[in-house]
């Protein structure tokens, strides 16, 4: 979970607005240690040299706009260590950031962020299901894009629903390679005149594994470079904030009439599957206090083969061994560890059941 400590009240913030301006001037400007998440899609530099055309001779609506261009890689460089430094600033001590990019920027960044103190957890390949083929046949079709995960630093706290990526995946862990289209049909935005909104519009199947990995409801996700408003839009329907920067006003107006028919899914809907380890601690002996288990009762081991006795302390004992749950069942099976809770079973009426259903209902009613 991020941690809040003394950091701004969300009071203070411009929650779930779209600020107009420089990303690196807007940013400045906001409050220090704010934000527990920030989503960035920067210019990629591509560099392209000329137009580029189908075997039709039909035009390809490529990036060749102003706010892509930059004169040389040391001016890009520079532009990143300015917006890196700055959205550094606003996180959280246990915030994280994920930055996107292609071939032709995303090294940069990787090294850009290091130098600027973040701690980078996994690089994630978005591997496009539909990617747009080269037309020129000289160098492979690019079907990915990557995207950098990064902590503020080493030793943040950072928030990853590891159990809620893995129930989306089927039971499957997840992994770092994500098979997903690129925007079409209905999702890709138009302009006035048509064509598409924008460029590099991500699309909102992306943000939805990004946001349900590594935030919870109610926190605050910044996007530095907001373009149509994919961030926003998915922020809000998972019930998350958001702030969004945008220098330009086309944008700008297509993301706010596209959130505001943003529907918020009802709070019961967004909640996700915990990990064991972030569920509330239980000792034993708190069933016992609780009068769920008695004094002198026999729990049965998971194979049939063992049994022990309940203690007043919380403690079991059998015929070779006293202890914790979990140091009986070493014992009695000869093993290193054990798991007491999945290990040891209670008898009801004649029906065995495991003791973790009782420290079930106890964290229900905490």
């Amino acid at each position: 979970m991020a941690g809040s400590g003394t950091q701004t009240k969300q009071a203070d913030l411009p929650l779930d607005q779209i600020l107009a301006g420089d990303c690196v001037d807007i940013m400045n400007s906001l409050p220090a240690a704010s934000v527990d998440l920030i989503f960035a899609d920067p210019p990629y530099n591509l560099q392209l040299k000329g137009e580029l055309h189908r075997p039709d001779n039909s035009r390809v609506d490529a990036v060749d706009n102003a706010w892509d261009q930059f004169a040389s890689f040391a001016a890009y460089d520079s532009f990143s260590q300015t917006w890196l430094k700055a959205a550094r600033r606003l996180l959280k001590p246990d915030g994280a950031i994920w930055v996107i990019g292609s071939y032709h920027n995303i090294f940069r960044l990787g090294a850009a962020l290091q130098d600027a103190g973040f701690w980078i957890l996994n690089d994630v390949v978005w591997r496009k299901s539909n990617p747009m083929p080269n037309f020129r046949g000289k160098r492979f079709t690019n079907a990915h894009e990557t995207m950098i995960w990064a902590g503020k630093s080493d030793t943040s706290k950072y928030t990853f629903n590891y159990e809620a990526l893995k129930e989306l995946n089927e039971g499957i862990q997840m992994r770092s390679d994500w098979m997903l289209p690129i925007c079409n049909g209905h999702e890709r935005l138009k302009a006035k005149n048509g064509d598409k909104a924008h460029p590099t519009q991500k699309p909102e199947a992306l943000l939805h594994r990004v946001l349900l990995a590594s935030t919870n409801p109610s926190d605050v996700i910044l996007d530095p470079f907001f373009g149509t408003g994919t961030t926003g839009a998915v922020a809000k329907k998972l019930g998350r904030h958001f702030i969004g920067i945008e220098r330009e006003a086309e944008y700008r107006e297509i993301a706010k009439a596209r959130i505001a028919d943003v529907r918020r899914f009802d709070r019961a809907s967004l909640e996700v599957t915990q990990s064991k380890r972030a569920e509330p601690r239980v000792p034993f002996g708190h069933l016992v206090e609780r009068g769920l288990l008695s004094p002198g009762e026999v729990l049965h081991s998971l194979n049939g083969r063992h049994t022990a006795k309940v203690r007043a302390d919380g403690t079991l004992v059998a015929a070779d061994a006293k202890g914790s749950i979990h140091q009986v069942g070493a014992a009695l099976e000869g093993a290193p560890s054990c798991n007491g809770w999945t290990y040891w079973s209670f008898k009801r009426e004649g029906v065995l059941a495991p003791i973790d259903v009782l420290r079930q209902q106890v964290r229900s009613e905490m």
